[in-house]
């Protein structure tokens, strides 16, 4: 059967007594309370589709969070399908809604107010999943610097070698990738790939690159606690940082952070997710496109 790809979010702002209040939107097609979700577009990712179907349908522009899960169902138009549907956490930045062609209205709900409202099982279950752990949680991009050119045919020190066309092409997709989260800060391994990896977003922001030699291949062995000790400064310091390092230091960073061996190609990224301790409550992998 065919797959449909759709992404959505669990859209939310801080509220009064509740903690927090959740948007559900209201379809007349379909005549259900749901949460906002859609089709992807060609080659479009789960992030960047999610940020822009919640913004359609609501009207807000969403700041994204962790991944919350992926549900699945059948679906009978515009023919028989399966439709696949990936969630993340989004919190509600600016924004008004107004009624459009797919959605007549939108209510913000607390928690309890929203479960019973939603129409569809799954959506509850979404839902569940985000009231798991608390509303305010630090967040940090980690990435790994784009593809740079051959190391064998560069002769000058290779703290200076630079970034290919190839490694420029991933720099353009993290570039509209990296902001969708509220990015504020930026800092990086002292390495030239790794701050031209970063600049273009530093850049956009009006923020300086921030170097950091204990998260380079030169700085981390031997100083692995000072190196973990450091990302969780900047994690704990809000306004989900962007934070490049290399691939002879991700993953044992990741490990020490309790998320096993985890995957680091080049020009990818990981989102982690941290409660207060901070301890890591979510790592999610986002491969370059």
């Amino acid at each position: 059967m065919t797959e449909v790809f759709a992404a959505g979010t669990v859209l939310w702002r801080p509220a009064g007594k509740s903690g927090v209040e959740l948007a559900l939107i209201h379809r007349p097609r379909y005549d259900d309370w749901t949460l906002p979700k859609g089709k992807l577009k060609n080659g479009e990712t789960l992030w960047a589709g999610a940020f822009r179907e919640t913004a359609e349908e609501t009207g807000f522009t969403p700041v994204l969070g962790r991944y919350l899960g992926r549900v699945s169902y059948p679906v009978t138009q515009p023919v028989p399908a399966t439709k696949i549907v990936d969630y993340v956490a989004a919190r509600a930045g600016a924004g008004e809604f107004r009624p459009n062609r797919e959605v007549d209205s939108l209510r913000w709900l607390p928690p309890e107010a929203a479960a019973a409202q939603l129409t569809h099982g799954f959506d509850v279950d979404i839902l569940g999943t985000f009231l798991a752990l608390p509303r305010d949680l630090a967040t940090l991009l980690l990435v790994r610097h784009a593809t740079a050119g051959s190391r064998s045919r560069w002769q000058g020190p290779d703290d200076l070698r630079p970034l290919s066309d190839t490694g420029w092409q991933q720099v353009k997709a993290l570039h509209r990738l990296l902001p969708l989260f509220g990015t504020g800060r930026v800092h990086s391994a002292p390495l030239l790939r790794c701050v031209q990896t970063v600049q273009p977003l530093a850049d956009e922001l009006g923020v300086p690159v921030i170097e950091e030699p204990l998260l380079s291949e030169h700085g981390y062995p031997n100083h692995e606690p000072e190196a973990l000790a450091r990302l969780l400064d900047l994690a704990a310091a809000g306004g989900t940082p962007v934070v490049c390092s290399q691939g002879g230091v991700i993953p044992d960073l990741l490990t020490r952070l309790g998320a096993g061996k985890p995957e680091s190609r080049k020009g990818s990224a990981w989102l982690l997710t941290f409660t207060p301790g901070p301890h890591l409550a979510a790592a999610d992998y986002i491969p370059n496109p």
